[in-house]
This record gives structure tokens, sequence and C-alpha cells, in this order.
């Protein structure tokens, strides 16, 4: 039999041989960790993620002396202030549309036409009846003619006693009953001509013609639709056949806060820029400013004119405009030196104003001087930058010099 003091020597602990800690790993995960995060940190920094969003702007040179001499800027859009919807009088069917979007029509110039059978005959039959009250009135004025002879004659017989009073009564009564016809006769023939008239008007109403000279910008009917001056047949009824507008009325409405309406006024004279064109500026003037305030918006409309025509001029088109102060209009047109910049892109600190230049994807502080009213969209910068310049317009973090970017 074993000795049982050898398995209680199996479970002793043996001291002199080293025990697995379980937290041997420790510290070399600990290790492996901040090497990754370093390593992470590096790539996140070697391949730009840590750049700053931005937007940029590129700086621009004045055309003229207008950005300074600006009393007021506002926005608006450009409308026409004559321009029709072109229907029929009468509800019918199309049958013909001579205009295209974008055409340009002189006045009177035929756009449709519309189904005018039925015009037609009442056309015809409007025209035999006043021919038949022709042909009848010709008829009483050669009986009226015989009548007359018949009395002429009896009152020659009267007066040699060779005729009895009665004959020579009754021959005046004929006569005087064919002269009555005669006039209704004639007034017959008035009613007929004038259901001849009636009747070419509804015929004329089944050609539809331009009220002015303008420029097509609609097309709103096609061959086979019904149109009406009303909507009586509701979505399957047309209710014009084009519209029509009038280039040579083109002009800007703007809403003008009331708090600085004061700085403007009729026959002063306008900066107009587009939105599809913000480099062309066109001379304009203020026609009139409209004697009525809107409540809700605490503005007052004013319209204004273009001083030049241009076919790039298009109705609802966005448009800035600067009412300019009593600067002669050779001086507005003179050079203006330095560059425009957005207002949003200036910051300053200490009483130095400076922006962010855009330099391989990097920023750096540029010091730049400022000339002319500060509350405005658009800055004039005589120091510091030049023409084509990036500078950054506003960004999503704070920058600092050297920050690496990316544009939107």
């Amino acid at each position: 039999m074993a000795d049982p003091s050898d398995r209680i020597n199996q479970l002793k602990i043996n001291r002199d041989v080293p025990v697995e800690s379980g937290r041997s790993w420790l510290i070399p995960g600990l290790i492996a960790i901040i090497l990754c995060v370093a390593g992470g940190w590096w790539a996140y920094r070697s391949l730009g993620v840590s750049a700053v969003l931005v937007t940029t702007d590129v700086v621009r040179k004045p055309p003229s002396a207008i950005v300074s001499n600006s009393v007021l800027d506002a926005s608006g859009y450009v409308v026409a202030r004559q321009q029709a919807t072109v229907s029929s009088k009468v509800t019918g069917k199309v049958v013909a549309v001579f205009v295209e979007e974008g055409m340009r029509v002189e006045k009177d110039q035929v756009l449709a036409k519309l189904d005018d059978s039925t015009e037609q005959a009442q056309l015809a039959l409007a025209s035999a009846q006043a021919e038949s009250s022709r042909a009848r009135l010709e008829e009483i004025k050669a009986v009226l003619r015989n009548a007359e002879l018949e009395r002429n004659r009896l009152q020659d017989l009267a007066k040699r006693n060779l005729a009895s009073q009665s004959s020579l009564d009754a021959a005046e009564a004929a006569y005087e009953q064919l002269a009555a016809s005669l006039e209704t006769g004639r007034e017959n023939v008035k009613v007929a001509e004038r259901g001849v008239a009636l009747a070419q008007d509804a015929l004329s109403n089944m050609t539809i013609t331009a009220p002015f000279a303008g420029m097509v910008v609609s097309k709103n009917a096609q061959p086979g639709e019904m149109i009406s001056p009303i909507s009586a047949g509701g979505g399957f009824t047309r209710t014009g056949i084009c519209t029509i507008i009038d280039t040579n009325s083109l002009e800007i409405e703007v809403d003008v806060n009331e708090a600085y309406i004061q700085r403007v006024k009729p026959g002063q004279r306008v900066s107009a820029t587009l939105d599809a064109y913000a480099d062309w500026r066109i001379p304009s003037e203020v026609i009139a400013i409209i004697p009525t305030a809107d409540r809700q918006k605490a503005t007052v409309q004013v319209r204004i004119g273009f001083a030049e025509r241009d076919d790039r001029i298009l109705r609802d088109m966005g448009a800035k405009v600067s009412f300019l102060g009593n600067e002669t209009p050779s001086e507005a047109l003179q050079e203006q030196k330095g560059v425009i910049i957005s207002s949003e892109a200036l910051h300053t600190e200490s009483g130095d104003d400076y922006v962010w230049l855009v330099r391989d994807s990097k920023v750096e502080r540029r010091a730049v001087k400022i000339s002319g009213q500060r509350d405005r969209a658009q800055l004039l910068v005589v120091e510091g930058l030049n023409v084509g310049d990036t500078i950054v317009q506003s960004s999503e973090e704070t920058l600092a010099a050297g920050q690496s970017i990316k544009t939107k």
C-alpha cells in the first residue's frame, strides 16, 4: 500500500519555481495601445484629417467708385411692368398656335386660331339676311315710284274735274303707306347690316392677336384643347394661350427697410447688378417710391428702371442695387483703387483688421486696411490684398496661423 505522505507532499506548493502571474501581460499591452494611438494621431495629422472645413472667396477688383459712393444697398427681382396672359373672349377649341417661348411678336400679330365653323355659318346667314333686306327695300322703292306717278296723275285729273275725290284720296293713302314702308325697309337694312357686323366680330374673336409688342415667356395651350376666358371646365379648359411681356418695361422692384427709406428719392442714380452677372453693373435710376409701407415686413417698395436695355436682362432674375450718393456720374465712373472682399471675411483684434489668406491649403494671417463704410456686405480693402487672392470667408472652427484647411 502506498504511503499517504507521498500524496500529501504532492499537494505542497514549491516556492522555488516562479509563479505565472495573471498581470504579466498588462505592461506590454499598455505599451502597444500607446503606440497604436500615437501612430493613429500621426496618420490623422499627416493625412490632413484634422484640416478645418472653411468657405473661401476670391478677392475681386471694384469696377468703379460706386462701392464707396453707395448710401444704401438692397436686393430685389426683375419684373415686367407690362405683361399679359392672352386669352380669347369666348370659349372655343384651339386649332392652331403660332408662337413658342422666347419668340418676339409685334402688336396685332396672330398668336392662335380657334374653331370658327359656327361663326362662319352665322356670318353667312347674317349676310344673306342683309341682302334680302336690301332687295326688299329696292322693291318698295319701285312700288313707291309707281304710286307716286298714280297720285300725280289723279291730281291733274282732279284739277280738271275728270277724277273723283275718293280716287285721289286712295292714291294719296297708298303713296303714304308705301313711303312708310320705305322707311321701315331702310331700318331693316340697318339692322341686317349690324347683324353682319356682329357676326364678323364673333368670327374675329376666333383669331387671337397680340395686344402689344413683346416676348412670349410661356405657352399655355396646344391645338385640340378648349380655351375660355373663365375656368369653366376645371382643369380641362385653358384660360390663356400664352403670356407676353414687354421687354422695354422690365424694371427692378426692391423692398427697402422703412428705417432707411429717407436715403432714397425719385430720380436717384442706382447701380444694379444681376445675380447671374455679378461683374456687370447696369446704370439705373429710381422711378418711384410706392407711397405705402408693408406693416408685416416694415418695408417700402421702390421701383428702379434700367438706363440701358440688354437681352441678358430677364424677368424674375435676382438683382442687387446700390443707391448712389451725390457724386457726379464722371466721378462714379473713375477707377477705384483697392479690392473688394466679403464683410464676413474681415476680422478685428485690438483695433487691427486682418483676414485669413489661403496658400497651399494652409492659412496665414494678413493685415488689411479698410476704406469707406463697414456696414455693408462688400468692403473696400486698399492695402494688404491683391486681386485674385483666396481668403477664408467663414470657418467651422477657430483658425490659427499655419492651420490646414479643406474647402467646402
